[in-house]
């Protein structure tokens, strides 16, 4: 098989997360930089990642890496990449995405036109033709310019990770997938403790921590880009890595994982998510008031994304969501709570310093993630 250089991007703050997750298929970490892993596979790995990564974005082949000033430079780098070992003569190829940091070239469109031209130029020459019908498959490419360096990543994915297939109805600010997985994954839960989020709205989180204790992976009910390029990656490596991802899957799992929520229509549309998911015998959904929020056992999680405040008028009302969520938080014995929000006088109004918190960009939005440690349960003594 042959070696590629993958690059997978997320969400500024979760890359140590996704490092662990490309740890745990087994693959060779080769960087980490703000908002993206870059790590060694084959070409299995590209449906692994794909089919497996909770916390990505997507997953690119990293085709080219060089130093460009001008953007003579640029064209004449780009040119001499080998397109013709990604792309077929019939190949649509375009740059999906480019984006500049402290580089000399800086606007988007120019880096585009100028890398798609020298694109077209390398393999109508390559070809022997005088034009690119470009009537076959797609070909996106994102490009990444930091400090004068161009790094060339060929998308596999298309539709970004985070759109896993089960999300059809939506609240007005819903979390994103794969940034609701990052956010259980920094806790401590696990399948065996009890998880309640008060604000569910379209039911992410309680959706994604039943994906998680049923061992599903997020990838296995929708398509990728790359499933169509055979000269790259065989339908037998996707048939083989999906086979793999359904044989994991274990609907035996015991949960006590809940969803509440003060609209009744949002809470209808949580389970009907869950439902597509397949994953709605694992959660229990239901309209409640976080002024409602108690439970009788110990040891659980509240983790959850509440309303931010971000609307002129709302800072009132918001301020009285989080003077009720400390205050019902107060009366859940031995409970640890992580919530993700941009309002600045959360913890006061919570009314309780929190033990870490972690910044996280929730797209061009600074958020932090709270985190209030309660106890460890006891372990359980082994009887003979």
């Amino acid at each position: 098989m042959k070696y590629l250089e993958l690059i997978v991007p997320c969400h500024f703050g979760m890359e140590a997360v996704l490092k662990r997750e490309i740890d745990d298929l087994g693959y060779d970490i080769s960087e980490v930089e703000d908002g993206r892993v870059t790590f060694l596979g084959d070409e299995e790995a590209v449906c692994r990642a794909n089919i497996f990564l909770r916390t990505g974005e997507r997953v690119l082949i990293k085709v080219g890496e060089f130093e460009a000033e001008t953007f003579e430079e640029l064209y004449v780098q780009t040119k001499n990449i080998p397109w013709e070992e990604y792309i077929p003569r019939d190949g649509k190829c375009w740059v999906a995405k480019a984006a500049s940091v402290k580089s000399k070239l800086f606007s988007p469109s120019d880096i585009q036109s100028v890398m798609k031209k020298a694109i077209v130029d390398r393999l109508m020459k390559v070809y022997h033709i005088n034009w690119l019908e470009e009537s076959g498959e797609s070909f996106p490419l994102r490009v990444f310019l930091k400090k004068d360096k161009v790094v060339i990543g060929l998308d596999t994915t298309g539709e970004s990770l985070h759109k896993r297939g089960y999300r059809k109805l939506t609240a007005k600010a819903p979390i994103a997938e794969n940034l609701a997985a990052g956010l259980i994954m920094l806790t401590p839960w696990n399948a065996s403790r009890i998880l309640v989020d008060p604000f569910c709205g379209s039911g992410t989180i309680p959706i994604e921590a039943a994906m998680m204790a049923v061992h599903m992976a997020p990838g296995m009910k929708r398509g990728f880009t790359a499933m169509n390029w055979n000269h790259i990656v065989s339908k037998q490596l996707w048939k083989e890595t999906a086979t793999e991802a359904e044989e994991l899957v274990d609907l035996s799992a015991a949960t006590d994982i809940q969803g509440y929520d003060l609209d009744e229509e949002m809470v209808s549309i949580a389970r009907e998510n869950a439902k597509l998911a397949g994953v709605d015998k694992f959660i229990h959904f239901q309209k409640r008031d976080v002024a409602q929020l108690s439970h009788s056992k110990k040891y659980g999680f509240l983790i959850t994304n509440p309303p931010y405040g971000e609307r002129l008028g709302d800072k009132e009302a918001v301020k009285e969501i989080y003077t009720v969520i400390g205050e019902r938080y107060r009366q859940l014995d031995s409970w640890s709570m992580y919530l993700i929000t941009s309002y600045e006088q959360a913890e006061k109004d919570i009314g309780r310093k929190a033990d870490k918190n972690r910044k996280i960009y929730n797209g061009m939005m600074k958020t932090y993630f709270y985190q209030f440690m309660g106890p460890k349960p006891p372990k359980m003594r082994n009887t003979i």
